[in-house]
């Protein structure tokens, strides 16, 4: 996504090769990053769902690597042990999110006014002799001006959540991945 609307991105350096954090990044439940900050969050953004009836059924799991063909968000690509992109389009913006499936083929050119893209990433590069580079970059688009002033006011509402978030998700896998390279030795 070369044009955005919002960017925000994580780095941290992972005491870990980087196939092993890449491995970490791509088998990590998204849904197993917790806070309680994290957790009061989403308690909150799923409230209005709640209150009208339309919560969706709680996702068992929610894994990167694994296709993430859940609520609307899907993988957009990899490259083996390097980056893997996902994405969702949709309005992120209302009090009870809409989704809008679409396949990974169709991600770049969707354009239909009214919606929101979300492209983000996990990327890995070696630091050092015995240490890892992780990202996690998040790019949101919109495809219309009422859609872009709409979402504005939402990010300037939740980037400070979505950066919490974030940082959490990269310290899950930054764990994940030490456990993983100390257990190999």
């Amino acid at each position: 996504m070369p044009t955005f609307d919002a960017m925000i991105a994580q780095h941290v350096v992972v005491a870990a090769d980087p196939s092993t954090t890449f491995r970490a990044a791509r088998s990590l439940d998204l849904l197993t990053v917790r806070t309680p900050l994290l957790t009061a969050s989403m308690w909150i953004r799923g409230l209005p769902a709640r209150m009208s009836g339309k919560a969706a059924p709680p996702l068992p799991r929610l894994v990167v690597g694994e296709g993430l063909r859940l609520q609307g968000w899907l993988e957009l690509g990899i490259l083996p042990d390097r980056e893997i992109a996902f994405g969702a389009v949709g309005k992120f913006w209302l009090p009870v999110i809409e989704w809008r499936e679409v396949m990974p083929e169709d991600f770049s050119a969707f354009a239909e006014p009214g919606w929101g893209k979300i492209a983000a990433n996990f990327s890995v590069m070696r630091y050092g002799e015995h240490s890892t580079l992780l990202s996690y970059q998040c790019r949101t688009v919109t495809t219309d001006p009422e859609s872009r002033r709409q979402f504005l006011h939402y990010w300037w509402l939740i980037r400070p959540f979505v950066t919490h978030i974030m940082r959490a998700t990269v310290n899950k896998i930054k764990g994940n991945a030490e456990s993983a390279a100390r257990q190999q030795g």
